[in-house]
This record gives C-alpha cells, sequence and structure tokens, in this order.
C-alpha cells in the first residue's frame, strides 16, 4: 500500500521500543522551536509555528468526548497550537498494543484518509510539525504498513529516541539499518532518561559505541528529570536545557533539498 501525505517542513520522531521517550522529546522539540524566536530576538520577538502531529496512537482512555491519547494532549501543550485533539491525534484505539493488533480486537480500520486530511490541515497553519510514530520503527499499524512505511509518507528527517540502559545497542543499530533502509535521512539519535549517578558501564560506553558503529551523530543525552510530567504537561529545565544547542532549524531545512 502505497501512502502519500502533503510535503512539509518538519521532524519525524521514531524510538527503538515503546516507553523510550519518544513524547517527551517530540513535546521538547516543538516548544524549542516554539519559544526561538523569542529568545533569538527579546526585543522585538516573533513566533514560530509550530505543529505537531500524533498519527495514530494506542492505549487512549475513555471519556465523554470519546478516545484521548495522553501523549496527544502533552504534545498540544508543547505548542501554543488552536488545533483540536481530533486533529493532532485522528485516530485512537483504547488497547495499549500495535494498532494492527487494536483494528482487529476493536473491529475498526486505521483510516488513512482521515489522517492525511488532519495532516494538510496542520500543514496549512504551520511552519513547521513534529511527528511522532506510535512503539518503533517495525510497529504493524495494518497488515501492510509499518511505522517505517509511514514514516515515508511523510518523507521527514528522522530522530530516533533510544533508552540509555543494557540492549540499546543492538535495538538502536538496528532501527538505525532499517530507518537508512527505507531511504530516509536520519538526523541523528538522542539518548533519553540517562542517570548520571546510576549509570554503568554499559550506560557510560553505548552513545559512543552507537555513533561510531553506526556512522551516526548522538544529538543529546538527555538526562533524567524529576521535574518532568507527562501527565501535566509539564517538561524540566534539565530536559530542555539538553535540546536547546541543537540546530532544530538547520536538521529540518537541510531537508528541502533531499530527493527520496
Amino acid at each position: 500500500m502505497k501512502l502519500e501525505f502533503a510535503k512539509h517542513k518538519g521532524i519525524f520522531i521514531t524510538g527503538t521500543d515503546t516507553a523510550v521517550g519518544k513524547t517527551l522529546i517530540a513535546g521538547a522539540i516543538a516548544k524549542i522551536l516554539s519559544q526561538n524566536g523569542k529568545k533569538a530576538c527579546p526585543t522585538k520577538p516573533w513566533r514560530r509555528r509550530v505543529g505537531v502531529f500524533k498519527p495514530v496512537a494506542t492505549g487512549c482512555r475513555k471519556t465523554e468526548a470519546g478516545l484521548v491519547s495522553e501523549d496527544a494532549e502533552f504534545l498540544k501543550r508543547c505548542t501554543n497550537t488552536e488545533l483540536g485533539l481530533e486533529i493532532i491525534n485522528p485516530v485512537k484505539f483504547e488497547k495499549p498494543a500495535a494498532p494492527f493488533s487494536c483494528e482487529k480486537t476493536e473491529n475498526r480500520k486505521v483510516d488513512f484518509v482521515k489522517i492525511a486530511v488532519a495532516y494538510s490541515e496542520i500543514c496549512s497553519k504551520t511552519d513547521y510539525v513534529i511527528v511522532e510514530g506510535i512503539g518503533g520503527i517495525g510497529v504493524p499499524i495494518t497488515k501492510d504498513v509499518d511505522v517505517l512505511g509511514l514514516a515515508k509518507a511523510f518523507g521527514l528527517p528522522v530522530v530516533i529516541v533510544a533508552r540509555p540502559g543494557l540492549g540499546t545497542i543492538n535495538h538502536t543499530l538496528l532501527t538505525i539499518d532499517a530507518v537508512r533502509s527505507g531511504g530516509l535521512p536520519l538526523a541523528g539519535v538522542v539518548i533519553s532518561g540517562y542517570d548520571k549517578a546510576k549509570a554503568d558501564f554499559a550506560e557510560q560506553t553505548s552513545p559512543g559505541c552507537i555513533a561510531q558503529v553506526g556512522k551516526t551523530q548522538i544529538l543529546a543525552v538527555v538526562p533524567y528529570d524529576n521535574q518532568t510530567d507527562i501527565e501535566k504537561g509539564i517538561i524540566g529545565n534539565i530536559v530542555l536545557d539538553s535540546l536547546r544547542d541543537i540546530d532544530w532549524v538547520r536538521i529540518i531545512e537541510q531537508n528541502e533539498s533531499r530527493t527520496f
């Protein structure tokens, strides 16, 4: 199945697994980009229009208004967008599982047309968009489309979020290979949740190993921050400061000259 979405400037966030910090990093990047104009010119601040998009979410909670994704709520809080959650997260499932499994259990199909329409609306009202995938790069969205196929439809540079612990080298290198085999530009890797006080030898050495063997850039090693609370929409300064020095605009704009 060939997917085609509107072409826009932005970044696609994927992970080496579920619960590695994709939502946190996606939200932090969106927040930094949103604030960049004010920081660069405090006397004459301007605000870059930054959108966020979570095409498919699972593990959503039931509300009177329907299913709601905590990830999508957090992403929305990280920008000043007026777009509603139905646009930010057009496809939702209740069960915390791969979308393909949810399709069968909840007797609903992933609606790619709905995703395309929502994304087009976001593109029309933003300068950049941060798109967050679901789970790892190989997670099946449907029988025929996985997260890699979804990422290819957006055609955005990819940031891989990885955990710091033992085993992350294997998972990250496999994800790097998958992204490159899909013909997508790899912006680099972000290690999320690093606790310097508790880091063992494997955690201390894995970033360098991933960079050297994977021939890629470790964009940031983001420390664990107990001030961060996804549920409350709070990103601690430790997290934000670890990502501020990365030239996200350059990463986004460089992609304009690429062809796939």
